[in-house]
């Protein structure tokens, strides 16, 4: 994804629909993002257009990087909002051109290098509960991943986001 805006549509796939679409693209989940797919905001409603676009934490005003918190403030007075939960494997699914990421370390208790960020706001305020989706591309194969972190843990500056862009009735 680049720094253009993506039209996506959300919605319309049970969630037993979207990890069959997973599969059979070859998407590989982890533990977290299986527990993200399980909450009810994945299951089917009426589709849904929304507009994705992506920035940096440096871009959203946060040179030395964020923390959750500030990544949301920042967001929201750039006019961008979180992303519904569901974005992440929609999204997955639509990009198939995600560049490979420089490294193939899947966990190391920090932000994964290449990896795309889909900001949604959090199910819980429990750090155990994963927050989010990100993407990433590793020796050739497409992740949908889930992440688990608290309000303190900051995101590097270089840290990629989506972020969507208010609809109309929100402006």
């Amino acid at each position: 994804m680049t720094e253009t805006d993506l039209h996506l549509m959300l919605g319309g796939r049970s969630r037993d629909e979207l990890r069959s679409m997973l599969a059979a693209q070859g998407v590989k989940l982890n533990g977290y993002a299986e527990e993200l797919l399980t909450h009810s905001s994945v299951d089917a409603h009426a589709p849904q257009a929304v507009v994705l676009t992506q920035r940096t934490v440096a871009e959203l005003g946060l040179p030395r990087g964020g923390t959750l918190p500030q990544i949301f403030t920042a967001g929201e007075e750039r006019g961008l909002l979180p992303c519904p939960l569901e974005t992440g494997p929609y999204l997955r699914l639509t990009l198939s051109d995600q560049e490979q990421a420089p490294d193939s370390v899947l966990s190391a208790g920090r932000a994964p290098t290449g990896s795309l960020h889909v900001l949604s706001a959090p199910l819980s305020e429990d750090h155990e509960v994963p927050k989010g989706f990100y993407l990433r591309v590793v020796d050739g194969v497409r992740w949908l991943r889930g992440y688990r972190c608290d309000d303190e843990y900051v995101l590097p500056p270089e840290s990629a986001l989506v972020l969507r862009r208010p609809t109309t009735e929100e402006l």
